[in-house]
Parts: C-alpha cells; structure tokens; sequence
C-alpha cells in the first residue's frame, strides 16, 4: 500500500542503492572515485547536523568543530605511520619546530582502535559538556547557534597556535595511506569508496532508528514546542544534550573518513566558512529529512566542483544565486518539495479510489429514477 512511510523507506533504499553504483556509472576512474568518496565523507557530517537542526531545532554554527576533531584524531594516527622511518618515529613537522621526541599525547594514537575511539569520542564529550551547560540553562534560538559558532573559532584558534603539535596552519599532511593490519586502502580505489559509502549508510540506518523511536518522537515535539514537553514531565535538557552529543559523534566520523580521503587534516576543517557550509548543505537539501540532507551535501559540492571547473571566475556568483532561489522558493528545501508531491500523490490516490457499499446495504432506485441505498433487515 502507498503511503508516507512506505516512501521513505524507499528514498532511503534508492538513494543507498544509487550511492553504491557510482563506481560503475564511472567506470572505476580513480579521481572521480576519490572525489564522490569526498563528497559522501561531506554528505555523513551533514547527516550530523539534519539530527540537531532539522530534528531537535537546535541550530550549530559549529559542526565543524566535531568534524575537525575527528579529522586530526585519524591524521595523527596516519602520521605516526608515515613515520615510522624517521629517527624516533618523530613527525616530520615536530622536527622543523625542536620537538626532540613524540609527545605523551601522541602516543595513544599509535593504535588504530584508540585512535577512532578518540575520533567519534572526543567530539561527543566536548558537545555533551558544552551542551549540559547550554540546555540546563534553557538558552536556545540564535543564542545557541552564537555560543557554538564562538566554541568553534576557540577550537579553531587553538590547533593553530600550538604549532609544534598540530603543524599550526599547515596542518598535519603527508599521511599513510589507512590500513588495517596487512591490509591498506587506497584513497584513490573501489574499496575505499565502498568503505566510505558504507560508513554512509550505516549512519542513515542508526538515525532513522534514533529519528522513528520514542527519543525522536520526543525531539521533534521538543523541536515543536520545548515548554509544553517539559509540561508533561520530559527532561527537555536531556534528550537536547543527546541529540547534540549524537550529531558531533556523527561529524567526528566524517571528519576522520574526510582526513582519509585528503591525506591530510587542517585547521580550515575547522573553519566558519566550512560550518556554515554545512547549514547550507542541510537547507538546500531539506534539514528535516537525513536523506535529503546527506543528498544535498553530494549535490552541492558536486555542483561546486562543476562550475568550478566549467565558470572559474564566476563560479561562486553562480552557486551563490541558486542558493539565493533555493531559499526564496524552496524553503524547505529538495526533500520538502518531494515531500508535497508525494503528499499529493498519495491524496490523489486515495481519492480516486471507489467506495465500497456498507456490509448489508442494498442498492434501489426511487420513484424519480435516482438511486439511493437501504439497510436490509
């Protein structure tokens, strides 16, 4: 049977079983597989923020944050490998800055395992600290999205200063490739891409459980109206703070499969104009939906490197103006316009279909030829 549900289901298979056979529709090119595996690892943070924003209506101006986080989380660990040569295993960039031997904290990241336990746990127990202090406050609105967009520059501002440590505005570059044990994945191959659609996937599933369970049916109504929630005996506080803490997780992913994809982490993974991006990325596709969001990521940088190569002046102008229409005529963005044809469709559907007559009705014409239906007895 056609309905609302029964569609998204299906939004969420095509969209899987389409991201699965790019490496076919391009024919196993390796920049162009590197380049949709950037464009999925982009796709997860934006996810991470559909779950925030679109779902809980708590605004982050400072995704990038988490992501960032994450990214140099895997680029340590990357590093440590491609070092292995050098006297004492040193990175390169601690050399050039009098760093005699490989910090304490560094350490740790000698191990794959802590190192993504590091990526997805570190940005959650930032956001869940900072975000104890925000919802127990009851702040919310523009001043959430002023208060995690200033965290994001401090954070910003702090990998850059510690150069002997992060490589300061360089970043860490010159990575490994990531391997697991005797296995190593090229950047540039089939394997990785899968690796990174997978990841993909899987965070779809795991935030359409959280989305469709009694927890997101709460967030949304909180997303509605938190005071009559918390009417009602919720811990609007709580489920916010989840949320938060689920959606930075969600972007360390991303930031260390973003690193992978690159080969190098910088501070610009941390910048505004990339945090801001993302909002961009979750509003033309549909904050509301995390396929829609995930979709608009792909779409947009796709579009992006599109008219970048096609318009290298005026390439920019041009992405800025179909935001601009976007905004004015599709507020709610890509999927939302989906969302009203399918809601017309199934309307349509359901009007067109007969009406059976009631169980011991019967059918009899009156005196004047019209007909009318009677109760048998």
């Amino acid at each position: 049977m056609l309905s609302k549900s029964n569609l998204s289901l299906f939004a969420y298979v095509a969209f899987a079983v389409a991201i699965l056979l790019v490496p076919v529709m391009v024919g196993g090119d390796a920049f162009l597989l590197n380049k949709f595996s950037r464009y999925i690892a982009l796709g997860i943070v934006a996810v991470a923020l559909s779950l925030s924003w679109g779902y809980g209506g708590i605004l982050n101006l400072g995704q990038g944050a988490g992501f960032g986080l994450g990214a140099y989380a895997m680029a340590m660990h990357l590093k440590l490998l491609a070092s292995v040569s050098n006297p004492g295993g040193l990175p390169d960039f601690m050399r050039w800055n009098n760093v005699d031997s490989v910090p304490l904290f560094w350490q740790p990241f000698h191990s794959l395992g802590i190192s993504i336990l590091v990526g997805i746990g570190l940005p959650a127990l930032v956001a869940a600290i900072v975000g104890l202090f925000i919802f127990r406050a009851r702040i919310a609105g523009v001043f959430v999205a002023i208060i995690t967009l200033a965290l994001l520059v401090v954070i910003n501002l702090l990998f850059i200063d510690q150069q002997r440590y992060t490589g300061g505005f360089n970043g860490i570059t010159d990575l490994a490739m990531f391997s697991v044990g005797s296995f190593t994945v090229d950047p540039y191959s089939t394997d990785f891409y899968y690796m990174t659609a997978g990841c993909l996937i899987a965070v779809l599933l795991f935030g359409l459980y959280v989305v469709r369970s009694k927890f997101g049916l709460v967030l949304q109504a909180i997303r509605g109206d938190a005071e009559r929630v918390r009417y009602f005996g919720y811990d609007v506080a709580a489920y916010q703070t989840i949320a938060f803490t689920l959606s930075a997780a969600i972007a360390g992913i991303a930031g260390m499969l973003y690193a992978m994809v690159l080969e190098f982490a910088s501070p610009t993974f941390m910048s505004v104009s990339l945090s801001l991006s993302i909002v961009i990325w979750c509003a033309v596709g549909g904050r509301q939906s995390l396929v829609a969001a995930a979709a608009g990521a792909i779409l947009v940088n796709a579009m992006q490197g599109t008219l970048s190569e096609q318009f290298l002046d005026t390439a920019q102008l041009l992405l800025g103006g179909i935001f601009v229409l976007v905004v004015l005529f599709m507020p709610r963005g890509i999927g939302g316009v989906v969302e009203d044809v399918v809601d017309r469709l199934v309307g349509a559907r359901r009007a067109v279909q007969p009406v059976e007559p009631a169980e011991g009705a019967e059918e009899t014409r009156s005196a004047d030829g019209g007909e009318h239906r009677e109760a048998r007895t």
